[in-house]
């Protein structure tokens, strides 16, 4: 039985499922954002500074640092390299031709980023309300 790592200062949204097939190893980088009801289905990593959009399936996969998987997008089977941007709605597989695929925008990082941030945030203003009581 393998475990399910989540990295440093990453988050995982409401809704979200994490588990494997047969006990094999889930692992998520830091600063990694995994949005609502979003399946990360082992064997899978998910490298750093990587956003998973909502509703977006992962199996048997690894996604590069820097990756975006936007909203109701699938990664099955493949390895996506660091900084490749998957649309939304979009399946890519074993047989994707990954050359085809966009690298992540600047605009796109930087969203990605400010969502990791973000959710920083709320833990810091969570303790911090934590210590006033």
């Amino acid at each position: 039985m393998q475990p399910i790592v989540i990295g440093a200062n990453s988050n995982i949204q409401d809704g979200v499922v994490i588990h494997s097939k047969s006990g094999a190893a889930v692992t998520i980088g830091e600063h990694s954002s995994i949005a609502h009801r979003s399946i990360i289905h082992g064997p899978c990593a998910v490298g750093d500074r990587v956003f998973i959009g909502f509703n977006s399936v992962l199996f048997n996969c690894t996604v590069g640092d820097g990756c975006v998987v936007r909203h109701n997008a699938v990664v099955d089977g493949c390895d996506l390299p660091a900084g490749f941007h998957v649309t939304s709605t979009q399946r890519i597989g074993p047989r994707t031709d990954l050359s085809q695929l966009p690298k992540v925008s600047v605009s796109a990082a930087k969203f990605s980023e400010d969502v990791a941030r973000t959710n920083i945030d709320l833990v810091r203003g969570y303790k911090a309300l934590q210590n006033e009581f």
